[in-house]
């Protein structure tokens, strides 16, 4: 039987749930009551050795402090709480929810696609031309796209006929090939040695742009980093207002000018702000622009020149937030909004609602940017560093 991720042993100690903690809530637990007497307390170890005429113990040296974990690639430092997954999650209870969100953030696309595989690859038959041409249509309905799914299937067809593998090599030859292209594309993210680290939101209205920025400033959070948010977006009607509203559940500042005002200037203070508050990153929820609106896209190279103002190497990381529901059809936004804003990695929203989850092998092999953050949900919890070893797992199993 799984541990649940709610378990509540007598001899586990509780912690405060996620919104608990964002809430600054205290501890339930108090500590125990003991009895007050009238004797005076000795002052020091030497008196009260006087006093039972022993010898004073030798009082061992503090143990040195204990230095914070290092960040890995997202800038994210090893846990201290249970993000999302109750009060009460182990270590690997906190593993297991992670998997289990993934699970279900690709199930649709899971459904699908392997359903046709499991009768494309029956199993004990020996793979021929015919099979391939049905798993390629398979590959295809999934989304990864003409020409990844032609450069797969071009190394499937050398490996398995060469080989003369059987259908269920075949699916593992697949889930190797597609775990090189992920891989390939992930790169070390560009942390700055001192902060703030600024990563700049970008991409098309409807695409979730916001609520991530806003789900981003709540996850660094609990991995004991102090985020910022900046509420760039002065051009959507009531964008400000909702970047307030997550700035307030996530329990982080956000800096914010008037409706229509200058997004730059927006930037400015805010990297001002973090700068005196010692912020480890600040999330700038920039306008929603179209890749052909050429003002708005010279907006976002006067955001960056005015960022490097205050810090030099900003901005750090650049973050394309993409729809997945729109497959294919968002593949020439991140091409285009590559080329012209400098993007370092896509943040996929709506990875839960769609069957089209192939697009991240898209993504990674004709755009050559790795998918950094999976959104699976609608909750503020709901997203999630991007695996790609727990994503083709869930995916193929």
């Amino acid at each position: 039987m799984p541990i649940s991720l709610f378990k509540t042993d007598d001899d586990k100690p509780k912690k405060q749930s996620f919104f608990q903690r964002l809430r600054g809530d205290a501890p339930e637990t108090a500590a125990p009551e003991t009895a007050v007497t009238e004797t005076a307390a000795p002052q020091n170890t030497q008196e009260l050795a006087d006093r039972e005429g022993v010898a004073a113990p030798v009082v061992a040296a503090p143990a040195p402090a204990t230095t914070t974990p290092p960040a890995n690639e997202f800038g994210l430092r090893p846990m201290t709480s249970s993000f999302s997954f109750g009060g009460y999650a182990t270590a690997q209870e906190e593993e297991e929810g992670f998997l289990g969100k993934m699970r279900d953030a690709v199930s649709r696309t899971r459904d699908q696609l392997g359903s046709s595989l499991d009768s494309v690859l029956a199993l004990g038959r020996t793979v021929d031309e015919d099979t391939l041409d049905d798993l390629e249509a398979v590959l295809l309905t999934a989304d990864i796209g003409s020409a990844t799914t032609a450069d797969v299937m071009r190394t499937l067809r050398q490996r398995a006929l060469r080989e003369k593998s059987t259908t269920a090599e075949l699916k593992a030859i697949l889930k190797q090939e597609l775990s090189g292209i992920l891989h390939s594309v992930q790169q070390p993210a560009n942390h700055p040695a001192q902060g703030p680290e600024v990563i700049m939101m970008v991409g098309v209205n409807g695409t979730g742009k916001t609520t991530t920025s806003g789900k981003l400033a709540a996850l660094y959070g609990t991995h004991g980093r102090k985020a910022l948010l900046c509420a760039a977006d002065t051009f959507r009607a009531a964008a400000i207002e909702q970047l307030e509203v997550w700035a307030q559940r996530s329990n982080v500042d956000i800096i914010k000018t008037r409706q229509g005002g200058d997004p730059s200037a927006a930037l400015y203070d805010a990297l001002a702000a973090g700068k005196a508050r010692n912020a480890d990153v600040v999330i700038v929820d920039t306008a929603g622009r179209l890749h052909n609106k050429a003002g708005l896209m010279a907006e976002l190279d006067k955001m960056r020149r005015t960022a490097q103002k205050l810090i030099p190497s900003a901005p750090h990381q650049v973050f394309l937030v993409l729809d997945a529901t729109t497959g294919q059809n968002g593949m020439q936004q991140a091409r285009l909004f590559t080329e012209s804003a400098g993007v370092t990695g896509i943040v996929l929203t709506k990875l839960d609602g769609t069957a089209k989850g192939g697009i991240v092998i898209a993504i990674a092999r004709e755009l050559g940017l790795p998918v950094v953050f999976a959104g699976v949900g609608e909750k503020m919890e709901d997203i999630v560093p991007f695996d790609p070893d727990a994503f083709l797992d869930s995916l193929l199993g």
